[in-house]
């Protein structure tokens, strides 16, 4: 799917990386980076500054997800990973971007119109807490995608708008100044569906239900131990497809251990403290040497930043090339 293909893909740092992002971000990423030509990576920090206000929380988070990229192993011989603030052209070019992308394109954006809505629903002003950072938010995504001149963007499917929109402003500055910018394809990945919780919703820092990545072996399994099930008996057949405990075991272990894992759901005979002993003795395999080398980053936080700092040193001189041509071509 990527081979060939120039990728690029961000996370926010606006918390503490849990498995729902190791599922449908990290480890996804890692595949692609040994598949693509190159793949840039940006911790997108510019973005979370709408939801995260102490510098302190963005500058740990942002160590955060470079660590886990790191930890994880991806191929840094094909990866540009950096700090999306380390690249000041994208500011340039979300700056030029505004003058080509028209207010109705915003007002339809999935963020606003929740912010929007939910103010309705509450009898409020409908843009009440709206700042010009969420407004303008897809410009700044737009840019982050148009400026690297990648071909490929994989997203969920709650994220297929941002590439969307970013295919329609390079569309509208192409039609006044030339082909100039590449209007890259979103890549939804078939498995993309969200990864459940301890609560059964959807694994989300706001709920309050996460399992962070790289708990330590001790508060990993309490945490998979606390996962909420229903009430039927041990000997009881149990629907796998129900089951919190067997979503998050499909990502991360063989198509032959789910499939035995499956089967014992359906036949009955295993109690979900059996079960969650099981997932818990599979991801601590999985997780136990990237564990180690993520603990080692987090305490020498300079080597981070020396490969973020080569990282950003990379994306500028693509970054350059794309705005000099931009601003070739309208000042």
């Amino acid at each position: 799917m990527f081979e060939g293909k120039i990728s690029l893909t961000g996370v926010k740092p606006t918390g503490t990386p849990h498995l729902g992002n190791l599922l449908g971000a990290f480890l996804p990423v890692v595949k692609m980076a040994q598949e693509a030509a190159k793949t840039y990576v940006f911790v997108a920090d510019l973005h979370a500054l709408n939801a995260v206000k102490e510098r302190s929380a963005i500058r740990n988070n942002t160590y955060e997800v470079a660590a886990t990229y790191l930890a994880l192993g991806i191929n840094m011989d094909k990866t540009v990973l950096f700090r999306q603030s380390d690249v000041p052209e994208v500011c340039y070019l979300t700056e030029i971007l505004m003058n080509v992308t028209p207010k109705g394109l915003m007002n339809r954006a999935h963020a606003y119109k929740a912010v929007v809505e939910k103010n309705q629903a509450k009898g409020e002003d409908s843009d009440a807490g709206v700042n010009m950072g969420l407004y303008t938010y897809p410009i700044l995504m737009a840019a982050d995608i148009l400026l690297y001149n990648s071909d490929v963007v994989p997203v969920g499917q709650d994220q297929k708008q941002h590439v969307e929109f970013a295919r329609d402003i390079a569309g509208s500055f192409n039609y006044l100044y030339g082909d100039i910018l590449r209007t890259p394809q979103p890549v939804i990945p078939a498995d993309s569906a969200a990864i459940p919780g301890l609560d059964g919703r959807k694994m989300s820092k706001s709920y309050g239900n996460t399992i962070p990545i790289f708990a330590s072996e001790k508060d990993l399994r309490k945490l998979v131990m606390k996962i909420i099930t229903d009430s039927k008996t041990p000997e009881e057949p149990k629907d796998p497809e129900e089951s919190t405990i067997y979503h998050i075991y499909n990502g991360i272990a063989s198509a032959e251990k789910t499939e035995a894992l499956k089967q014992r759901f359906l036949s009955g005979g295993m109690g979900y403290g059996e079960a969650k002993q099981i997932l818990f003795e599979e991801l601590n395999n999985l997780l136990k040497e990237p564990r180690e080398k993520y603990e080692y980053l987090m305490n020498h936080k300079e080597e981070i930043d020396t490969v973020l700092a080569d990282g950003a040193a990379k994306a500028r001189i693509e970054a350059k090339k794309t705005l000099d041509k931009v601003l070739a071509a309208v000042l």
